[in-house]
């Protein structure tokens, strides 16, 4: 009989949600920063110069919710908003000096929450796991490149 709670989908979201709430709360007094910002500042200090397209991408969020993070980023002095060089209607998130001390708090509080989850497999067991991710990943956004597909010949129509 098929088990919802042996199903990936349900175990990710799973592991997802229990690991958030402790995560939430070290960024918080590791980085004193909350999640959201935390996670746009760590995309921003590692793949800048981003654009708030090109930062929803790379936190895993909307793009309003990235929006409003780098707006907060950017009140909190943490990160700088530029005109961008090529889209004149776009713009550029980089880090401040505070903005990089900050981000390498964040990334030590990243470092700690990975060796607390996964500390548990072995050397051989975390890149096995890694492996399926990047095959399971590259899978789901193939699919999902071939719905956007099929969703482009629909509006065609």
């Amino acid at each position: 009989m098929f088990q919802l709670d042996r199903t990936l989908t349900y175990r990710l979201h799973l592991l997802h949600k229990v690991t958030d709430l402790e995560s939430q709360r070290a960024y918080a007094s590791g980085a004193g920063l909350s999640m959201s910002d935390a996670r746009c500042l760590t995309a921003v200090g590692t793949f800048a110069p981003l654009s708030v397209n090109d930062l929803a991408q790379k936190a895993n969020l909307n793009k309003g919710q990235a929006s409003r993070a780098a707006q907060s980023l950017v009140e909190q002095g943490l990160v700088l908003k530029a005109a961008s060089p090529t889209d004149g209607r776009g713009v550029v998130l980089t880090l401040t000096a505070a903005g990089d001390a900050a981000w390498r708090r964040a990334m030590a509080v990243v470092e700690q929450r990975n060796h607390e989850i996964f500390g548990v497999l072995s050397p051989v067991e975390r890149e096995q796991l890694s492996a399926l991710f990047d095959r399971l990943i590259a899978q789901a956004q193939a699919n999902d490149h071939n719905a956007q597909g099929l969703d482009s010949v629909v509006d065609e129509e």
